[in-house]
């Protein structure tokens, strides 16, 4: 019995996964709904001439893109997503913490095939404006504050196709975020954040 059923499975399978995605033409659009993590590089520089070392947390969020196609396979997306939060350490002690927003425009390339997988791969450029700056432990009673950052990213991923119109995407991004840092309205140095950006969504084409 199951060298009966382990055959047509087989071939099932086998269809299911050479069988063409459906691609998009020009004038497309995808939206996708989904959660990811930013999470910043390990070291994040020093402060204060070298005196303070600054280590941002990681945080995850709800993320929405929606993506405009000029053709089946070059796409330019918007990522959006609701504010991130981030724990900010000075020598390892909790000093702070900041949100912030991180809209990203990538143009991106779709390798189109034969299969329900679609890798794609793209680089754009990104703005982060920091708000909501937080103190405690050694900044308690200061005014923190951290300066928008204007970056290029890249971005990578794999969209597996579920439906007609629909995908199933895991994806990464690196980002250059680097932000200067003042308190009490005295610079302090730069943080270098340089996160990557991973999580997954779901895809729909209208």
């Amino acid at each position: 019995m199951r060298t009966l059923l382990a055959t047509p499975l087989a071939l099932a399978l086998a269809l299911g996964f050479s069988a063409p995605a459906l691609a998009q033409e020009a004038g497309d659009w995808t939206v996708s709904v989904g959660a990811h993590v930013v999470a910043p590089k390990s070291g994040n520089g020093t402060l204060a001439g070298g005196a303070l070392a600054a280590d941002v947390g990681d945080d995850w969020r709800p993320t929405i893109t929606a993506e405009y196609f000029f053709s089946p396979n070059l796409g330019l997306e918007v990522l959006a997503a609701l504010p991130f939060e981030h724990d900010i350490k000075l020598n390892g002690v909790k000093a702070g913490s900041t949100k912030h927003l991180p809209p990203t425009f990538t143009l991106q390339y779709h390798f189109r095939n034969e299969s329900i997988v679609t890798p794609f791969l793209g680089a754009g450029v990104n703005y982060t404006r920091f708000f909501d700056e937080k103190t405690t432990g050694p900044l308690a009673g200061t005014d923190l504050s951290l300066d928008a950052s204007w970056g290029l990213a890249a971005h990578a991923g794999l969209d597996f196709a579920i439906g007609e119109g629909k995908w199933l995407r895991v994806d990464a991004r690196h980002i250059d975020i680097d932000t200067d840092v003042k308190v009490n309205g005295a610079g302090v140095g730069t943080v270098n954040i340089d996160p990557l950006v991973y999580g997954a969504a779901f895809v729909w084409a209208f």
